[in-house]
C-alpha cells in the first residue's frame, strides 16, 4: 500500500515491475481512496528470488505497508 501523492513513487514501482517482468505473472492496481493505492503482484519462481523482489518493492521509499505471502504446489519438493 502506498500514497498516490508520493512524488514519482508510482513510476518507481512500475519500473521495478518491468525490471522483474520475467517473474511477474500479474499485477492489479486498486484505488483504496483519494490518496491511497494497493498493488497486488503475483510472482512465480524460486523462493529466494521472490523474496528479493518483494524486499525491493516493500523497501521502496514511500511504500507504507507490504506483505509477502508464499505458497507452493508441492511439485518438485524433495
Amino acid at each position: 500500500m502506498y500514497s498516490h501523492d508520493t512524488r514519482e513513487l508510482t513510476d518507481t514501482l512500475t519500473d521495478l515491475q518491468h525490471r522483474y517482468h520475467d517473474a511477474i505473472i500479474s499485477a492489479m492496481h486498486i484505488h483504496l481512496d483519494e490518496h491511497n493505492c494497493l498493488e497486488v503482484i503475483v510472482v512465480k519462481g524460486k523462493a529466494k528470488d521472490i523474496k528479493a523482489i518483494a524486499d525491493r518493492l516493500i523497501g521502496t521509499k514511500g511504500v507504507k505497508h507490504g506483505k509477502l505471502s508464499l505458497t507452493t504446489t508441492g511439485k518438485n519438493l524433495k
